[in-house]
Parts: C-alpha cells; structure tokens; sequence
C-alpha cells in the first residue's frame, strides 16, 4: 500500500509539475517573442516619398545577391531588384557555380529588362578552400561593389518597388550600420505550414527582437534575405573575409554578432510588407535547409541543444496526449492519475498553447486549423535537431547545394567570437 501512494504521489507530482511548466513556457514565450510596435514597419504611403527621397539621396546602394541553382526564382527575384524606387544603386548578382538554368536566366534579364544596365553578373568557378559557399560569394560580390551601403539578399526573395528607399531612409533616421528586414514566408503547400511555424518558434525564443534590438543586451541577430550595412562599418570589421566568417553557415547571425560585439548598432525590423520570401519546396528541402542551422544556430552550446531535445517534445507533443490518458482511464486509475485529474489538466495545457499557435498562425499567414499540427511539427524538428546535432559533432557534416560542410576534425564553435585583428582582416 505504501509503495502504491507513493508512485502515484510521483505520478501526480510529475503530472500538475508539467502542466505548471507547459502554461509558464507557452506565456513566456509569447511575452518574450511578440514584437513592439517599434519594431513594425508601416505601409509605405505616396506622400512619404518625397521625404525619403531627400534623407537618402547621395546614399549609393550595392545589392548583392548569391545565387547557386536558383532557376526557379531567380527572374523574379532580380526583376524586384531593378524595379525599385531608387535613384542611386546597382545590383550585383554572383553565380556561385550554378549547374542549372540560372545564368541563361541572367544573360536574358541584362538584355531584356528597361534596367539591364544595373545588372552585373559575376560568375565563380570553385570555392576555396576554408570558405562556405555564400560567404565566398558574398566577399567576390563586395569586391566589385561600389555603394556606401551594401544590401545583402537571397535569390529567392521578391522585393516590393519602394522596399530600398524604405529600408534606406529607416536605416539613415535610425542610425542604423546593420539594418534587416523580417521577410513574409511564403509557405505553400502542406508541409511548409506545418514546419515554418515551429521553426518561428525556435528562432524568436532564443533571438527575441526586442533584445535584437537593444544595445545592451549581448543577443544578436539579422535576417541574410535582406541584410542592409554601411560600407565603411563593413570594411572595418573586415567583413566576409576575417578568418571566424569565411567559413559559417550562419553567415546573417555571425555578422550581426561581430556588429554588435564591436559597439555598432543593429536593428532588426518587420518588413513583411516589403520583402516576399520561398525559403524551400517540400519536406525533403525543408528538413535538409533547416538540418544544417539547427545544431550551430543554437544559443547555449551543446547543454542548451540537449535540454532542447529533451524538452521539445514535453511542449510540443506531450500536452496533446492528455486527453488519450484520460480517455484510457475511463473511470480508472492509471499509475495514480485520474480520469478527472487528466480531465482538468488538459485545458490548463492546451489552452496557452493553442491561444500562442493561434498568434504564430496569424503572423505567418497560416489558416488558425493548422494549430492541430503542432506535435507533428515538433517531433519532425525533433528529428532535425537531434540529426543536425550527430552530424555535426561525429564529423560527417552537412550537406546543402551539393556541398558538404563541418566534416572531419573541421567543427566550429556554436557561437564563435574573435575581436578583431586588423592585420587579418582584407578585402
């Protein structure tokens, strides 16, 4: 008897200790990842042009995108670019050794399009060795560029026309020397609604904007599908080509870190008006693109990374198992949980976290009956993180554009800081 009263005072302790955890978790993290209204950005109106126009006129902008077998959005994407509504600007696209449609794709836009004549495309042949293929392909671009500011962007972004002169004009009032933009996802297809909101979660938990956004908090963070720097602050840190850079995955992440530590300022701001995102098409792609930032992309090191593992599926998948132990009790017992104590405990759980996922739904675009999909998006990233995790530390790396990166003795720190050393640093 006595043995049985404390398995099931065990039982219930563990039971009400995670409904406890599950509700506090859920309310944190709403209060931790939702955005002020200081960092959204208003609908571009017609009578703001004028004043934008003025702030940013002698302000030479450098687009440069990175481009490996993007024939399937690459039009679009360089399209968006010449139309903007900006005076001063070129766009500088980097063939980073497409096997694709990709460059013929180029040549037809230089000699089709009204603003052919901003376009350069640069093409490469081989990496080398010690770099990452989009760093790489960043620095080769940087080199060619000759704005006062350097916009970064992915081949598979669509920018609004008045997104540059925005983006510009914000960055100019704000003094801002790294200026990103939060991208609208678009997200068709099953698997993309179920994944990207669970990947939101992720990213917003550990690289909340709001200490994004403050000087004195040391969490940085910028967004590579529009990352906007100042030319001189880029050139003093040295860029793409110091030696802790050249080779990351986490090409957005590092710069904003290296930015901030350096005493710069960062701002990372709502630009889902302004800058239309595909980041990837199916499940294959998506597991594979977010395989390779799961376990490196990580705050905390590898004791964050296992207490992750560990708690994603209490969060994620356990609470929606209450109501089965309460079904399966039916009046019963089932190691000293009730059927009315599970009864009670059910709502208590779901209801934080159907009321958040009903929040994440809404900020992505996702229809709120997506919200039953949320166990399943956490044991697929479950999967993804565990993967991410043994690659990585086992030395068999990750895969992505037909590249394999972190293999061997190759591994690098989860959150690497170097001051910096100006003999180091070139462009």
């Amino acid at each position: 008897m006595k043995q049985h009263n404390r398995q099931r005072s065990w039982a219930r302790l563990f039971l009400w200790s995670h409904v406890v955890g599950v509700m506090a978790f859920y309310i944190i993290l709403w209060l931790r990842t939702r955005q002020g209204e200081e960092n959204r950005e208003p609908a571009i109106e017609a009578e703001s042009t004028s004043s934008a126009t003025t702030i940013t006129s002698g302000q030479r902008v450098s687009i440069i995108v990175p481009a490996r077998d993007e024939e399937a959005t690459i039009r679009r994407c360089v399209t968006s670019l010449l139309e903007q509504d900006y005076e001063d600007y070129e766009v500088i696209v980097v063939d980073d050794g497409s096997t694709d449609r990709t460059a013929t794709i180029l040549d037809d836009i230089a000699h089709t399009h009204p603003q052919g004549g901003r376009l350069w495309v640069l093409r490469l042949r081989d990496l080398p060795p010690g770099w990452a293929g989009k760093p790489h392909a960043l620095h080769r671009g940087i080199q060619e560029a000759q704005g006062d500011w350097l916009l970064f962007s992915d081949a598979d972004t669509w920018h609004a026309p008045g997104a540059l002169r925005w983006a510009v004009s914000q960055a100019v009032q704000d003094g801002a020397d790294l200026f990103s933009l939060a991208t609208q996802q678009e997200l068709p297809g099953f698997w993309n609604k179920v994944m990207m909101p669970m990947a939101y979660i992720g990213i917003t938990m550990q690289y909340p904007p709001r200490k994004v956004n403050d000087a004195g908090s040391s969490v940085a963070l910028a967004n590579g599908q529009y990352m906007l720097i100042r030319r001189e602050v880029y050139d003093t840190l040295g860029g793409y080509a110091r030696p802790d850079l050249r080779g990351t995955l986490l090409d957005d992440r590092d710069l904003a870190r290296i930015v901030k530590d350096n005493g710069y300022r960062l701002r990372l701001v709502d630009g889902r008006h302004l800058v239309h995102v595909r980041m990837y098409r199916g499940l294959r792609e998506t597991w594979q693109g977010w395989r390779k930032n799961a376990f490196l992309g990580s705050r905390g090191g590898l004791p964050a990374v296992l207490l992750m593992l560990i708690g994603l599926p209490l969060v994620s998948i356990a609470p929606f198992l209450l109501p089965l132990l309460g079904w399966l009790n039916r009046g019963k017992r089932v190691r000293g949980i009730s059927a009315l104590e599970a009864g009670i405990a059910t709502p208590l759980e779901l209801t934080p976290l159907l009321v958040y996922r009903l929040w994440v739904n809404k900020e992505l675009g996702i229809p709120w009956y997506y919200i039953f999909t949320h166990p399943l998006a956490g044991g697929l990233f479950e999967g993804i993180l565990a993967q991410s995790t043994w690659r990585v530390l086992t030395g068999q790396g990750v895969d992505w554009r037909g590249r394999q990166y972190y293999t061997g003795q190759d591994l690098p720190p989860i959150e690497p800081r170097q001051a910096i050393d100006p003999a180091a640093t070139q462009r």
